[in-house]
């Protein structure tokens, strides 16, 4: 081996060799076990929450495959429709052309080469991350299986009745044009105004108040030109006598009618509201109530298109339609209609003020743009249905939340769920298989074929296909079985599904856990005709944070690539990498001195066993995770120690019994075995609870502070003594080798590069054969071999050499030289042990002799520790420089007096202690006594030493 742990040698071409040997695929003979890998958009790379769920991922994996399980983990990406489709666009932008002069067949063609280009780029990735999926069996949403596997469940849950094509509100993204998602809107404070205009009654109406009108609120002026009523509610005393009547509405002259609905809060402004039902989510479903007419205001292509062409509503006015929109208005920008709507209202008097006004304004995730809502033909899902056996599945058991606590979060949206409009207006994803005739009418078939063959319509009979396509949620909702050839059924879908856990964040439990769910167990069934779920265990985890807590943005600079801490990246580039991109040049300099003080040298390369490590010791249940450099940086070094012990065991290793001869175990071998016992069964434990941190603590203590900080010392005097039986050196070498072999095992699911590497090594002195560590059996503790007796002799044993290297540390006694020490109150069971102990603790704690004094009997002037009732005493007559060491004394309780003088006047000090904060003085007062407190220690080691 070498000197020097260097992961860059060994990593890559350990996976090349794990992936060439097939050592992923399904091999185990038992149950199997089965995580499907959650899609990664193929438009990008991969972050840091990539990295941590990976890492979570292989951790199970390499677990229950070493347990005996029929693994499969399988990858695969998304082809992420909207996020696919812009940047292409953008790539066609700066040529000069967009999708509409390619044409949609071209463009998907560009769409195409773009995928094959990029697509291997998360491949790539993926494998420097160690993750051991299944590669042959390397799956992407619009694959043709996948494409089969939509359509059908699209025909299947439409023949159902659980898919429709309805006239609703949608989220209306102006910039991409297409409908959104609820849960693809973000909600932005922002500051606006809220317009308080006049709407004169009509017919000589008049308010209680002898007014000729009434003054309504709005945010959006412009959709005045949709308003279909004004709304007040029915108790308020104000306007009950107008219900029933009419306004003139301004600049249109259209009457509209005064309507009660609960909807209108009385203390909000007037208390009456313009009601706009084909332009706001609220009125849409007063107006539902009201049969009140949905009159559009936007987008006159939109209105008169059949459903099966494409519209490209981008927040233009119609021109007028049944005298709706006056001329002037029409093509107009939306917000440049609302300045010259307003003008207007002004001009006209019936501007009564503006006022500054808070505002939620929408806006679309990706597109950044404010989004409409618009009154448009779409695909639903009707989700209730569906949500019903969904929730049951979780309520009984048979889907379980790890941490339980997000079963909250899933039942409060599925208890409320809305329906779920799956259409797109992109040309990137799966086309919705629907087809029209000239008439409009629709029909539903897996191809025009089918279509043409079950509604018996002839050649003669022209049809053309919906252009829409699918959200992509449809078809990763898909994911855990059309993956595994459903709907044929496989032998795979047969096997491992329903899988067994998904690793995901809580920010996509709607979009895609809750929806998976629904579909699933729709579509797939039990032999018995029962639902089958698509997973039995959903493991949710938080954000991957920065160092202060702060979530990781490029807008915020403070992204960081778990390859960049794989590989190590120089300030300059890293620098780049932060701030490219970036269009405010304050911004831009701002992230450019925060990566400049916080990496003033760049990233160090760790590999990619210390950043794993570092992911699964975070990995505290549910909590967001605050990533910390520095903690890479201690867990590289845990892999320098485990590389640096198992050099020294290779070394020492030989002849240690793996042919069957004799050996005999110390103490200390008794007691690693013993220990190793408790780590096997906690470690164990901990992963079938899910609790990667602890599973992780658990690993660390008993490599970094039994194995290597005790045990490899406690092995030497037996190995350097040469009078020591042949057989007692024998055990301590099988010892050496075979707790470190199992060690190996119980971090390889955490650690596969390192463990792998020293375990090939290491396996034949142990007389173990096998090909790769990966496919050895996992380990089991044995209760038999907990030694407490010996649990017991070294716990003693290590706080007796403890307290000597305290005394010496404290006396400034150099750690090679020879001690006396004398001890008191010794017991039978002390003796024992110092008995059975001596020529051990002689050499580890570098004694020269060990003295037990008689009851009664005077020590000399000593240091002290404690084990237990038993004193520890090291003369200190003849192993100091007597002057040197008051000097130096007398020097630290100078500095100490000094502390103890200032600390009090400060605290004695009235000003000070009725302004400054409680934690302030608290803390004060606890630097008080601390110095105090060693003040006294120092006095007390001053007068003993004066003493000599």
């Amino acid at each position: 081996m070498d000197k020097t742990y260097q992961p860059h040698a060994i990593e890559t071409s350990w996976y090349n060799t794990w992936e060439s040997e097939n050592y992923f695929a399904p091999q185990g003979a038992g149950e199997s076990y089965t995580i499907m890998i959650p899609p990664p958009n193929v438009t990008g790379s991969l972050h840091m929450g990539h990295g941590f769920n990976n890492a979570i991922m292989d951790a199970l994996i390499r677990f229950r495959r070493m347990q005996g399980r029929d693994t499969l983990w399988q990858p695969g990406t998304d082809h992420a429709g909207i996020a696919t489709q812009m940047l292409v666009e953008r790539q066609l932008e700066a040529t000069g052309q967009n999708r509409h002069d390619l044409g949609r067949e071209k463009f998907l063609e560009k769409v195409w080469e773009w995928k094959d280009q990029s697509g291997g780029n998360i491949s790539r990735q993926i494998r420097r991350l160690g993750s051991s999926v299944d590669w042959s069996r390397e799956r992407f949403t619009m694959d043709d299986g996948l494409s089969e596997a939509v359509k059908e469940a699209f025909v299947r849950l439409h023949e159902d009745g659980l898919i429709y094509r309805g006239k609703r509100l949608v989220n209306w993204d102006t910039k991409l044009h297409t409908a959104i998602s609820d849960l693809e809107v973000e909600n932005h404070d922002e500051k606006g105004f809220l317009w308080n205009l006049k709407y004169p009654l009509a017919d000589g109406a008049r308010t209680a108040e002898g007014n000729d009108y009434l003054i309504v609120a709005t945010t959006r002026p412009e959709t005045m030109l949709g308003d279909a009523a004004v709304a007040v509610n029915p108790n308020d005393e104000r306007y009950q006598a107008l219900i029933g009547k009419f306004v003139e509405l301004p600049l249109v002259g259209r009457r509209i009618p005064i309507i009660a609905d609960d909807y209108c809060d009385p203390e909000f402004g007037t208390g009456c509201v313009k009601i706009t039902p084909a332009h706001d989510f609220n009125d849409y479903e007063v107006g539902k109530r009201h049969n009140l007419p949905l009159l559009n205001i936007f987008d006159k292509n939109a209105a008169v298109l059949p459903a099966c062409q494409v519209f490209n509503l981008d927040g233009t006015l119609n021109e007028s339609i049944d005298g709706q929109i006056p001329a002037e208005y029409a093509g107009l920008d939306r917000f440049e209609a609302r300045k010259q709507i307003v003008a207007a209202f002004d001009a006209a008097g019936l501007l009564v003020s503006v006022d500054d006004h808070g505002l939620k304004v929408p806006k679309g995730d990706r597109s950044g743009t404010v989004i409409e809502p618009w009154l448009t033909d779409q695909w639903y899902v009707s989700t209730k249905p569906l949500a019903e056996p969904a929730i049951a599945a979780v309520e009984d058991g048979r889907i379980q939340f790890v941490p339980k606590q997000y079963e909250n979060m899933y039942f409060s949206w599925m208890r409320d769920i809305q329906d779920w409009c799956i259409s797109r207006q992109l040309w990137w994803g799966h086309r919705i298989p629907a087809w029209y005739d000239e008439s409009g009418k629709v029909y539903v078939g897996r191809d025009e074929a089918e279509v043409r063959a079950k509604h018996n319509l002839g050649a003669d009979v022209a049809l053309q296909q919906d252009n829409d396509v699918l959200d992509t949620w449809f078809s990763s909702g898909l994911w855990t079985f059309s993956t595994l050839g459903w709907p044929q059924q496989t032998e795979f879908l047969k096997k491992f599904h329903s899988t067994d856990v998904l690793v995901t964040g809580f920010d996509i439990i709607f979009f895609w856990v809750a929806r998976m769910i629904m579909l699933t167990m729709h579509l797939v069934k039990n032999e018995d005709g029962t639902p089958q779920v698509p997973f039995k265990t959903v493991y949710v985890h938080g954000l991957v944070r920065d160092g202060q807590g702060q979530k990781m943005s490029k807008s915020k600079g403070n992204v960081l690539d778990p390859l960049d801490i794989i590989d190590g990246i120089d300030l300059e580039t890293l620098v780049h990498k932060r701030t490219s991109g970036l269009m405010q040049p304050k911004l831009a300099k701002k992230i450019e001195k925060q990566t400049r003080d916080e990496f003033a040298d760049g990233i160090a390369s760790y590999g990619t066993d210390a950043l794993r490590f570092t992911f699964c010791s975070l990995a505290s249940t549910g909590r967001d995770i605050k990533f910390d450099m520095g903690r890479v940086e201690g867990y590289r070094n845990f892999c320098n120690k485990i590389w640096n012990a198992a050099r020294y065991v290779l070394d020492k290793g030989e002849d240690c019994g793996q042919n069957g001869e004799a050996y005999e175990l110390s103490l200390a071998d008794r007691w690693i075995i013993s220990q190793l016992q408790r780590t096997e069964a906690e470690v164990t434990r901990q992963l079938d609870q899910f609790r990667f941190d602890l599973a992780a603590q658990a690993l660390y203590e008993f490599i970094w502070n039994q194995y290597c900080d005790w045990y490899l010392e406690l092995s030497k005097p037996v190995l350097w003594d040469e009078t020591a039986p042949v057989e007692r050196q024998r055990g301590t070498r099988r010892t050496l080798v075979r707790v470190l072999e199992v060690a190996l095992r119980l971090a390889h699911p955490f650690m596969p590069f390192i463990t792998e590497e020293i375990w090939q090594r290491l396996a034949p002195l142990a007389g173990i054969e096998g090909k790769t560590i990966m496919l050895q059996p996992w380990p089991v503790a044995n209760e038999a071999r907990i030694d407490e007796a010996a649990e017991s002799d070294i716990e003693w044993l290590k706080t007796l050499m403890l307290g000597t290297r305290n005394i010496r540390a404290e006396m400034n006694i150099g750690p090679g030289k020879p001690l006396a020490v004398f001890v008191k109150n010794a017991s039978v069971e002390d003796q024992r042990r110092l008995s059975e102990n001596d020529a051990l603790l002689k050499k580890l704690a570098k004694l020269e002799s060990i003295t037990v004094l008689a009851e009664g009997a005077e020590a000399p002037l000593s240091a002290t520790a404690l084990v237990g009732d038993m004193e520890v005493l090291l003369p200190m007559a003849g192993l100091i420089d007597k002057g040197a060491e008051l000097a130096r004394l007398d020097k630290e309780i100078a500095r100490l007096q000094g502390e103890v003088q200032r600390v009090g006047g400060k605290l004695s000090n009235a000003a000070f202690v009725d302004k400054a904060p409680a934690q302030v003085i608290e803390k004060e007062r606890a630097k008080l006594a601390e110095a105090e407190q060693a003040l006294g220690k120092l006095a007390e080691q001053h007068a003993r030493i004066s003493s000599l």
